[in-house]
């Protein structure tokens, strides 16, 4: 018996960071969109104990001991009810990995449902909402998907409307970079400046409502961006291309370094898609969707 979930990829459309609190994180108005670029987590029991296992694009990169967001996943929910995570993870990727389009919070997400389902553990949605608050900025929305807006250091979702349907372009880049080295990149920028308290664009969250592509455009932004491209400047050239290829505004996707583009509609999507390959500025590109739905047991 095995359990398999799809679990999204996610960009933040926009991402508005505060000074960082005496724990070291910082307080985020975090609004993320859920797009069709998917991970899938089976989870089968295992007379071995804990394992993971991963296979897809990059699948070098993820870690298979327990420092996986995906095992840490297992053993949360297992210490929680009192049972061994007698269970074998095997990922399949195509999130990007380290690409700031929080693959590995999704995983965790994803292993959390599943092993919820495969031990019929009948834990609340609170419950699973909860465990991935212990795990990581990202994860809660990894299992909600659509859009939301995610508060404090990004753990506290308020799901929002959405009006209709948002093509997007992602740029992949040669190398990943890591969030805590951003976030510190971040803090050195802004040292001596007043950092003002992050709060979500209203005129953002109306464009999102509405449908509207040429508004949300006029309002994406992300307070993180300078600190990518100090650490990565060729971003700057993917990010040029992108716009001279049409699209509606472009952005470094959360801590970076995938960069995305926002377009009219799918057919541009596919255009700005072959300008950026033709550019020579990024290692792979692809298209999706959004908003889709969170964590699902397929």
């Amino acid at each position: 018996m095995s359990v398999t979930v799809r679990v999204p990829a996610k960009v933040n459309v926009q991402l508005a960071v505060g000074a960082a609190r005496p724990d070291g994180f910082h307080d985020l108005a975090n609004v993320f969109l859920a797009v069709g670029l998917h991970d899938e987590i089976t989870v089968a029991p295992s007379p071995d104990g804990l394992r993971v296992t991963c296979a897809g694009p990059d699948a070098a990169e993820v870690p298979l001991d327990r420092t996986n967001l995906a095992a840490r996943a297992a053993l949360a929910l297992a210490g929680r009810y009192g049972r061994d995570a007698d269970v074998h993870l095997h990922i399949t990727k195509d999130i990007p990995v380290a690409g700031g389009m929080a693959g590995g919070s999704a995983d965790g997400a994803g292993a959390l449902l599943a092993c919820d389902a495969l031990w019929g553990t009948g834990a609340s949605r609170q419950e699973l909402l909860d465990i991935c608050a212990e795990l990581g900025s990202d994860v809660p929305f990894a299992l909600v998907g659509g859009a939301a807006l995610g508060t404090g250091r990004g753990e506290r979702l308020t799901e929002l409307e959405v009006g209709g349907t948002f093509h997007w372009v992602f740029a992949m880049a040669e190398r990943g970079l890591s969030t805590p080295a951003v976030f510190r990149e971040f803090d050195r920028l802004a040292e001596g400046r007043d950092i003002p308290e992050p709060m979500a664009s209203q005129d953002l969250l109306d464009a999102l409502a509405k449908g509207d592509p040429d508004a949300l455009a006029a309002t994406v932004s992300n307070d993180l961006q300078p600190a990518a491209l100090s650490m990565f400047p060729e971003l700057a050239g993917t990010l040029a291309a992108g716009r001279g290829a049409g699209a509606l505004a472009a952005l470094v996707s959360g801590s970076g370094p995938t960069t995305a583009f926002l377009a009219r509609d799918a057919e541009a999507a596919e255009a700005i898609a072959d300008a950026l390959r033709a550019s020579g500025t990024c290692r792979t590109v692809r298209t999706a969707a959004g908003p889709v739905p969170g964590a699902t047991v397929i």
